[in-house]
């Protein structure tokens, strides 16, 4: 009994419990804005009566502004696409929107807490990134197919010996030899870089010459104090770590923050003026196709960053949070909530789609038309496989093509009424298979 209560007064040698993100607190705004909701009207409390007029009424007189934040941004003509700087403005686009891209990260921007962890700046983490924890996954699952690949290999070879197929030979000795001599060889190597010769001492024990007859005799010098440095016990100094990421926006993501948002600014580094949105819709006119297009080339219908943007616009006003998806073949993914939450469920291909009368009126038109409008079978067949591989839904999204700007009454200068000349149509494809799909 004694012992009993002496074991249960001992204190618990458990490491408590890492502590994880929450991110729905951190993700809670599924846009840069801030919004005002009003207070919830209950029919059986009079008060809550008062307290929503009341609301409407301070906001009438009032009104509070949703753009508490702006974001400086700037174009890069080399990776023609945008660049945010500010960590703080960095942070804010990912929580709130998962917009851009890490250029140092695979996806959200957190090479800095990588970097301390890989330091070892960071002792005690609340958790580890995503792109730590991809890594270790996929470490996890290699190692598990080649321990599998060798048990099946060793039974293989096991029954071809027993039905006499294969003969015996001892190669376990011969495997062990070469682990010892590797490993002195290793050893070897660490005492000399580790000793207190010179570089002329370790350059003739190693290659039995001396310094003037051995060539680059300075770069031997200057990679064994690197590696003197890396392999050193003493304490390493704390400095502060600089964070050299910055966050990069598609010509898409940009023009929807700048133009339908109105949160993101983007200066031209060489002039460092402000661009207005009817200058970025001609920059990424020009600039998101290959090769870029000259400033005097006429705008067409059918341009290219156009449908991009009113697919993306289109997905995004509905709730989506839309992401490049170049990774699956596809031009978008749509999250539910975004990436930390799920994966993405359905996959979106942009169709151009020419149903207006003005594409049939000439059978010139309809020429040029019908080379756009077809698309190989073993194209679309090759998308949708790799959408099932993944389990996700292929998403065909065709964008109704309207007239040139000459024929749309001044939507030339009115980018609202060009958006609203294009319409969108869905239609989910999915693989069927005889195998599968049975009744």
């Amino acid at each position: 009994m004694a012992s009993a209560m002496a074991e249960i007064a001992q204190p618990s040698t458990k490491a408590p419990p890492k502590r994880k993100q929450n991110f729905n607190t951190l993700h809670s705004r599924p846009l840069p804005l801030e919004t005002f909701p009003l207070p919830t009207f209950i029919p059986s409390n009079p008060i809550s009566l008062l307290h929503l007029a009341y609301a409407v009424v301070s906001q009438y007189f009032s009104p509070p502004s949703s753009h508490t934040k702006r974001v400086e941004a700037y174009y890069s003509a080399a990776t023609r696409s945008v660049h945010v700087v500010d960590h703080t403005a960095i942070r804010f686009l990912w929580e709130c929107g998962f917009f851009g891209k890490g250029a140092l990260s695979r996806s959200e921007p957190e090479w800095l807490e990588r970097e301390r962890r890989r330091r070892g700046l960071l002792d005690a983490a609340p958790s580890q990134t995503s792109a730590e924890v991809t890594r270790k996954r996929r470490e996890e699952r290699r190692d598990v197919k080649r321990e599998r690949a060798r048990l099946e290999r060793e039974a293989l070879e096991a029954q071809l010996r027993e039905e006499g197929k294969l003969p015996v030979v001892e190669v376990e000795a011969n495997v062990e030899e070469e682990e010892e001599e590797s490993k002195e060889v290793e050893e070897k190597v660490v005492g000399l870089l580790n000793s207190d010769e010179s570089p002329e001492e370790l350059a003739e024990t190693t290659t039995g010459m001396k310094v003037e007859d051995r060539p680059n005799s300075t770069l031997f010098e200057n990679s064994k104090q690197g590696i003197r440095s890396t392999t050193s016990t003493e304490d390493p100094v704390t400095t502060e770590l600089i964070n050299q990421e910055h966050l990069q926006l598609t010509p898409s993501e940009t023009f929807f923050l700048a133009y339908g948002l109105g949160v993101l600014d983007v200066i031209e580094p060489t002039s460092n003026i402000r661009l207005s949105s009817s200058e970025l819709l001609a920059l990424f006119r020009r600039t998101s196709v290959f090769p870029p297009l000259s400033d005097i080339a006429p705008f067409r219908p059918d341009d290219a960053f156009v449908l991009n943007y009113v697919v993306y616009h289109h997905f995004r006003s509905l709730g989506w949070v839309v992401r490049p998806g170049i990774k699956f073949s596809v031009d978008y993914l749509l999250y539910n909530r975004g990436p930390v939450f799920s994966h993405a469920e359905f996959a979106v291909l942009i169709l151009p789609s020419y149903s207006h009368e003005y594409w049939s009126a000439t059978p010139d038109r309809k020429t040029e038309v019908s080379k756009k409008e077809k698309k190989p079978w073993w194209w679309i067949h090759c998308a949708n496989r790799v959408q099932s591989q993944v389990r996700k839904s292929l998403v065909l999204v065709y964008v109704e093509i309207p007239p040139p700007l000459s024929e749309l009454d001044g939507a030339s200068e009115d980018i609202g009424a060009l958006l609203r000349s294009y319409s969108v149509r869905e239609f989910v494809l999915k693989r069927w298979s005889a195998n599968r799909n049975r009744d």
